[in-house]
């Protein structure tokens, strides 16, 4: 039995090292140009070869993004950026266009390439055309059923690769003009202002003030508002279709979201590679899932066409039953105390769970905090201010302080 490589988004530095540490077996990020998270902090040169280096010194894998449609303007550039990626050691290119392909493939042939799902593979035989191309792997399209991933996997050898969980998007692979059109940034080029997110109504033109329903058929939806992916409830099925990698969303994510969904990955997967027929879903991880930023879940295009109210979400607001309070920097176990960067406002008095990189998170009260000159203070109100506190357990770098939220966000 093999079990599917589990890849994390990395949207800085601190977010990649966050990923291995809580179980991810591969990242992807992206650097300054030519990647479609424009708004996520990204990766400098110099950041990218420190962050391919952090993830080869864990014995981990990175891939990075050149996912853009690019215009003839963009393009000049682009064979020094792929040089630079072949020769800090890049473990694969993630490419959505035929002309960046073609320039991979001049620069630098050597390096493995990935395609998007930005090019819409949703069929076996697009998946061919890829494989006798030379591509490595195929992140399929968010559109592809479970069903169709076995039928994809019987008549290919490429690896394949599949989103498990993150946000959706509500146009076709993700190839949105709606934020192009309305505010000039181009969602396609890396500068997505997620115009789904708006609230609509639709008006007839001749009929101004009469609201009509938006109605969908059996080729999909048309309604801008999607809920979230999750599929942690079928890995099974997932593992049985055949894919090679789980893909999960959110290199725009804070690093608490990337920490705690990669724990619950993780441990899901190994516990069904322990014991495969008597896996379950535990209600912890599910928990675990409700605490972080998220808007309602649903299995998306895995299980084929559901009914409308299964993929659509009819409100504006994300869901999280925590607020992530603070990332520990370090732990000095002859005295006990925790040091923390400061992410949320806390205080003394306050009941927190600690949310380890490994086994179970646990709570206590934050019975005193000391200042980084040792003076005691009840409130660490500063952005990023590093306290001290008296961890009633050993705890890690990486193990992140959060409270009970109020639900909505």
């Amino acid at each position: 039995m093999r079990i599917p490589e589990l890849l994390a988004p990395a949207g800085n530095l601190e977010k990649l090292r966050v990923a291995l540490a809580y179980g991810a077996d591969a990242v992807y990020f992206g650097g300054k140009s030519f990647g479609l998270r424009a708004f996520s902090d990204n990766f400098g040169d110099e950041e990218l070869a420190a962050a391919v280096a952090v993830a080869h010194e864990a014995g981990k894998k990175a891939y990075v993004t050149v996912n853009i449609f690019p215009h003839n303007e963009d393009l000049p550039a682009l064979p020094v950026y792929i040089a630079l990626l072949r020769d800090i050691g890049a473990d694969a290119v993630i490419v959505s266009d035929p002309g960046v392909y073609r320039i991979v493939r001049q620069v630098a042939p050597e390096l493995p390439i990935h395609i998007s799902t930005q090019a819409n593979t949703t069929n076996w035989s697009a998946a061919l055309f890829w494989q006798e191309l030379g591509a490595r792997r195929i992140v399929l399209a968010r559109e592809v059923s479970l069903a169709d991933v076995r039928l994809i996997r019987e008549r290919t050898a490429i690896e394949l690769e599949a989103f498990v969980h993150g946000a959706m998007c509500i146009s076709y692979s993700g190839r949105c003009l709606l934020s192009n059109y309305f505010t000039g940034r181009d969602a396609n080029r890396g500068e997505c202002a997620q115009a789904c997110r708006w609230r609509y109504h639709v008006v007839e033109e001749t009929r101004p003030g009469q609201y009509f329903p938006v109605t969908e058929d059996e080729r999909g939806t048309y309604l801008f508002n999607s809920r979230d992916l999750c599929l942690l409830p079928h890995i099974p099925a997932m593992i049985d279709s055949g894919l090679s990698s789980f893909k999960i969303e959110g290199r725009m994510k804070s690093v608490h979201y990337v920490a705690t969904v990669v724990k619950v990955y993780r441990e899901a997967l190994d516990a069904y590679a322990a014991d495969p027929r008597r896996y379950d879903v535990r209600e912890e991880w599910l928990a675990e899932l409700a605490a972080i930023s998220h808007r309602p879940y649903t299995t998306g295009f895995a299980f084929g066409k559901t009914g409308p109210g299964d993929q659509l979400y009819g409100g504006g607001t994300y869901k999280q039953s925590h607020d992530f309070v603070g990332l520990v920097r370090g732990y000095d176990p002859v005295r006990g105390l925790a040091a923390v960067e400061q992410r949320n406002n806390m205080k003394v008095g306050e009941e927190i769970e600690v949310l380890l990189p490994q086994g179970k998170s646990f709570r206590q009260h934050i019975d005193a905090m000391f200042d980084a000159e040792g003076n005691p203070i009840e409130v660490a109100p500063h952005p990023q201010q590093l306290v001290y506190i008296p961890a009633e357990r050993p705890v890690v770098e990486f193990a992140m302080l959060r409270r009970k939220g109020r639900g909505d966000v």
